[in-house]
């Protein structure tokens, strides 16, 4: 397993200098998270950089009159406003919360001198950034190259290790959005994955029962991009 055997606190937080992480949180306030809460639409300016504890975030981009594509999610494993450690304080993607929670947030000007003091933290995030582009590059690859059950199965996975439980409340229609594919599609592939008894899907309700079974239904790309974040954050 992944995030799910890790404790809700904010792993990049955790993984700090003491003295590093005792300045950040002083600097945090608790920002609380409902399902369908906007964080930020492309191209918005950025007033708080956030580290999710227990919610987590879908990033979305939009072409033409297209639904939105998800290309990435950030739970208690990340942050959400990277972008400002490279001094562009500009959103690059839409940012909508999926799994309610809770997040340490810090207003960016203040993160910004916080950055200026904190080399532990400045080359973390740098770090950071490089598994967000690689995540980011196999997530490209997988939408091309993949089958639908697989990048499904994958994104199960996804989202079990942000929300931190078994029980996931996701509608066909939903999926269909977040995958980039037609909802018969999702619905053909997940009625698979419970002919094959690793997943239960009730009513909007998908429950994971097998999750040895479902990482091998996966796509490699998840295993990819779990071994990415431990070989460069770990």
């Amino acid at each position: 397993m992944f995030l799910k055997s890790l404790p809700l606190t904010n792993c990049l937080i955790a993984s700090l200098p003491t003295r590093e992480k005792k300045c950040l949180t002083a600097l945090c306030t608790v920002t609380h998270w409902a399902v369908g809460d906007s964080i930020c639409k492309a191209q918005d300016k950025i007033t708080h950089v956030h580290f999710p504890v227990s919610g987590f975030i879908s990033q979305l981009t939009v072409v033409d009159n297209h639904s939105p594509l998800e290309v990435g999610l950030i739970g208690n494993e990340g942050m959400f406003g990277i972008s400002v450690v490279l001094g562009v304080n500009t959103a690059p993607l839409q940012c909508v919360v999926q799994g309610a929670g809770t997040a340490l947030s810090i207003p960016v000007k203040k993160f910004e001198l916080l950055l200026l003091d904190s080399p532990g933290l400045a080359i973390l995030l740098r770090r950071y950034i490089y598994v967000l582009l690689q995540q980011l590059t196999l997530a490209g690859t997988c939408l091309h190259f993949h089958t639908i059950e697989s990048r499904l199965a994958r994104w199960l996975l996804m989202t079990q290790d942000r929300a931190h439980q078994d029980e996931l409340y996701l509608t066909h229609s939903f999926l269909a959005q977040m995958l980039g594919v037609r909802r018969s599609g999702v619905t053909i592939a997940a009625q698979s994955l419970q002919s094959q008894r690793l997943i239960d899907y009730v009513r909007g309700t998908i429950n994971i029962i097998d999750r040895q079974g479902l990482e091998r239904a996966s796509c490699h790309c998840y295993h990819s991009m779990i071994g990415i974040y431990n070989q460069i954050l770990k």
